[in-house]
């Protein structure tokens, strides 16, 4: 792809779509007992990548922003809290699962046909076992 064709904020939104939905196809097929999978988000934080990707979005928006620690109690809380472990394959937000689906647009297209497409896509490449646990 040519650099100019490039749209990083696009990219950006495919692979965390990508994310939340490997997240919830590895718990499938790996046991919790075993290895417990959580996806988060830290809301809108005002990080360097925000500032440089988005800047015009940060300028309007930086009243409302988190801070990076703000952004990052979430992930910290997973890490430490053990209600978490009791469940695998959930989306984070606020310490709190939420829909991996905020928009009916991403609803939609979230097929199982999308999903099994985006698992082999995964498994060709990392040279994974196929079967992995199903």
């Amino acid at each position: 792809m040519p650099a100019a064709a490039y749209r990083g904020t696009q990219q950006y939104a495919l692979v965390k779509r990508a994310q939340v939905t490997l997240n919830e196809l590895w718990a499938q097929r790996i046991p919790a007992a075993q290895t417990v999978f959580h996806a988060m988000h830290p809301g809108w934080s005002d990080t360097p990548g925000l500032k440089a990707a988005l800047p015009r979005f940060r300028s309007v928006l930086g009243p409302l922003l988190r801070t990076p620690e703000q952004g990052a109690d979430t992930i910290v809380w997973l890490a430490c809290d053990l209600r978490p472990a009791r469940t695998s394959g959930v989306f984070w937000l606020d310490r709190r699962p939420r829909s991996i689906h905020k928009l009916p647009s991403t609803r939609r297209s979230d097929t199982e046909q999308c999903r099994t497409s985006l698992w082999n896509w995964c498994v060709e490449r990392s040279g994974a076992d196929p079967d992995l646990a199903r």
